[in-house]
């Protein structure tokens, strides 16, 4: 779902203009970042799903620590007060939600791999209502946050520039452009697989 992090990264955007956009990029996939390390660790990992041949969403991701719920409320909390360190109360509160996000997004497509608990400890039900079982229906939906994402993106920066003119209009367009196209470039490489 990392393009539909990115296309809800936008739509924050839109809606809280003085946090950079970069920041909140950084923020919705936070969550991934900090899985790679311990993946490579052997910490977390991605098991193939039985019967799949790879592909979109052909993974149940064992990231028992940064995608339980409270591992990403941690990271979420620790993410925001960084940012709030940088720009204020209120930016740190957005982006700490941006990277809330991440685990909310992923609840509607993980195949029930996210636990409640960091490392599963109490073994308590684990979530996801796996939407990655029907691709289609998956990358559809990715595919909505980045139209959405990059239209609102477009549109409140449009607003805002109009006033200025010239450079800034061309730079709300390219940028607005970049999150449409860059998403949907990884919504077909995932597609293709």
């Amino acid at each position: 779902m990392i393009a539909g992090h990115f296309g809800f990264a936008a739509l924050i955007k839109a809606r809280e203009p003085e946090v950079p956009l970069w920041s909140l990029m950084l923020a919705t996939v936070w969550l991934d970042i900090v899985f790679v390390p311990l993946y490579i660790a052997g910490v977390e990992s991605i098991e193939a799903v039985p019967g799949t041949h790879g592909g979109y969403g052909a993974g149940i991701i064992h990231a028992d620590y940064t995608h339980s719920l409270l591992g990403a409320l941690l990271l979420s909390s620790i993410f925001g007060l960084a940012a709030r360190l940088s720009w204020g109360r209120r930016c740190g509160v957005v982006l700490g939600a941006a990277v809330f996000s991440h685990w909310l997004l992923d609840l509607i497509v993980h195949r029930g791999d996210m636990p409640i608990l960091p490392g599963n400890v109490a073994t308590l039900t684990k979530l996801g209502f796996g939407l990655w079982q029907w691709p289609a229906a998956a990358i559809t939906t990715e595919l909505v946050f980045v139209i959405a994402g990059a239209f609102f993106y477009w549109r409140a920066a449009r607003t805002a520039v109009r006033a200025v003119g010239g450079a800034s209009r061309v730079r709300a367009n390219v940028v607005a452009a970049l999150v449409l196209i860059s998403g949907s470039a990884i919504l077909l490489a995932d597609a293709i697989g």
